[in-house]
């Protein structure tokens, strides 16, 4: 057993050297010393070698030892304001908590859908579908995370499979947050950065609205959350569990909670405000309607983004005086002291190596391979467009890789002279894939930091639903996207 451990634990460094040794005999040294890094740190993070936050340390130790780039760079990195989003978002959900507030909106949730752990799952995936197609897919999951792990609680308290059950609902609740947020143009980053590229390159083209992404994306989308939630549902044996306890004990469970304390009311409308402003942040176009967001009242509206949200709401919460315990606050530092630094650490590890696939040439080394493509049939580029994409965004973040994709798909759509909507539209849907690592979305991130779910569950789940992402984009993109678009 112990020499399986030590095994596993070489295995990394192994790789890492076989991996530098390969590249040393080409022209990208630097390339080569990046792809180490990801290799390594993949294959401890897959194998659970060691806690995943100690392998989270690696690109801070790697990357400068390795002269890709210096301490002071990556280590900021590890505090981008992704990761204050997530902070607040968990402060937020503190003070539910406290206020037990979560527990109501479970048993809610519970006494609606019923006990069955397939239509409690179905449930949550639908709302937070619909959620993320007009909010950030962070922000939906860091507002369901709370209301989630209660009714997880609600299965531990009568000891009812709680640990597949909350395997299955937490994973469920991160994929159909991010494939929510594919459906729409406002409904994830890269869908608005390829809408912002198309109109500067594409003028006079008014063929890119929101209602025909829509038209294309939403059927991709419900398909492949569709397919995810039946693939979770075998994953983890949903169908197989039975639960003794009757739908009326919930109902009856919710009743007995009595009606809203002024601590869960207050904490509910900061909640509300919480949404609607992450909501309403950025402009929101629907057609020829266009909603201009309230950052635009700032000189840089670019400064504001959920982070600031979060951490103003969440700020609040440490002065408005709680009436459950006299002399204390809606929220207090003493319940932020269970803030998880592992899952920070992880974040920020999924940072510094995108940005260390990005100074060390090895993402544009990756996109380059599009070229290779350029004599195949167009539904295999499509497809390898798809796949490369999708690998990218395992490691780098999503947005990241759109944006390095873009400009060389404009060129290589104008060599082979088909549309560059044709290329451009499946890799920008193939960019919200990446469900097989804990750091490839935020969403996988923070529902990993629940507990419940093991990186073996994530990538078992996530290779399938990624296959199926890429043959669904990959094919409707070339059979409808030419009608719908009219190019």
């Amino acid at each position: 057993m112990v020499l399986h451990k030590y095994f596993k634990i070489a295995l990394g460094p192994l790789l890492f050297c076989v991996t530098y040794f390969l590249f040393s005999f080409s022209n990208h040294i630097q390339e080569g010393k990046m792809a180490a890094i990801a290799v390594w740190v993949a294959t401890w993070w897959l194998i659970e070698a060691v806690e995943l936050p100690i392998t989270s340390l690696l690109p801070f130790l790697l990357i400068p030892l390795l002269g890709i780039t210096d301490a002071k760079t990556v280590a900021s990195q590890y505090m981008d304001q992704v990761i204050f989003l997530f902070m607040g978002g968990f402060m937020l959900s503190y003070a539910l908590e406290k206020s037990n507030l979560h527990s109501r909106l479970a048993l809610y949730i519970l006494s609606k859908v019923g006990n069955s752990p397939k239509n409690i799952l179905g449930g949550i995936m639908l709302v937070a579908f619909f959620i993320s197609m007009w909010m950030s897919n962070t922000a939906t999951v860091m507002m369901l995370y709370a209301a989630v792990t209660a009714i997880v609680l609600k299965f531990k308290e009568n000891d009812l499979h709680y640990q597949a059950i909350g395997g299955s609902l937490m994973i469920g609740l991160a994929y159909a947050a991010s494939i929510g947020g594919m459906a729409t143009l406002v409904g994830t980053p890269t869908n608005m950065i390829f809408y912002s590229f198309y109109n500067t390159n594409f003028i006079n083209q008014n063929n890119l609205v929101f209602s025909t992404w829509f038209l294309l994306a939403f059927p991709i989308a419900l398909l492949l959350g569709l397919v995810t939630y039946f693939v979770i549902v075998k994953h983890f044996k949903l169908q197989k569990i039975k639960i003794e306890v009757q739908q009326t004990y919930f109902i009856d469970q919710y009743k007995k909670i009595g009606s809203l304390t002024r601590d869960e009311k207050i904490v509910g409308l900061i909640f509300m405000i919480t949404a609607f402003l992450w909501f309403s942040r950025s402009d929101l176009v629907i057609g020829n309607f266009k909603f201009k967001g309230w950052s635009n009242l700032f000189e840089h509206k670019e400064f504001v983004q959920d982070s600031t949200v979060a951490i103003l709401m969440a700020t609040l919460l440490f002065f408005i005086p709680a009436t459950n315990q006299k002399g204390t606050t809606l929220l207090s530092w003493e319940d932020c002291k269970k803030l998880p630094l592992g899952i920070m650490l992880l974040f920020g590890s999924g940072f510094a190596l995108a940005k260390g696939f990005e100074l060390s040439g090895l993402s544009q080394m990756l996109a380059q391979g599009l070229h290779a493509l350029d004599t195949k049939h167009i539904l295999l580029i499509i497809f390898g467009i798809c796949i490369l994409i999708t690998f990218i965004s395992e490691f780098a973040s999503n947005v990241a890789s759109i944006q390095l994709a873009l400009p060389i798909l404009l060129a290589l759509s104008v060599s082979l002279q088909i549309p560059a909507l044709s290329l451009m539209i499946p890799a920008t849907l193939a960019a919200s894939l990446g469900f097989m690592l804990p750091v490839a979305t935020a969403p996988n991130t923070i529902v990993y930091g629940s507990g419940l779910i093991k990186v073996k569950d994530m990538y078992r789940i996530g290779f399938w639903v990624n296959i199926v992402g890429i043959v669904l984009i990959a094919c409707m993109c070339y059979f409808f996207s030419s009608d719908i678009f009219k190019y």
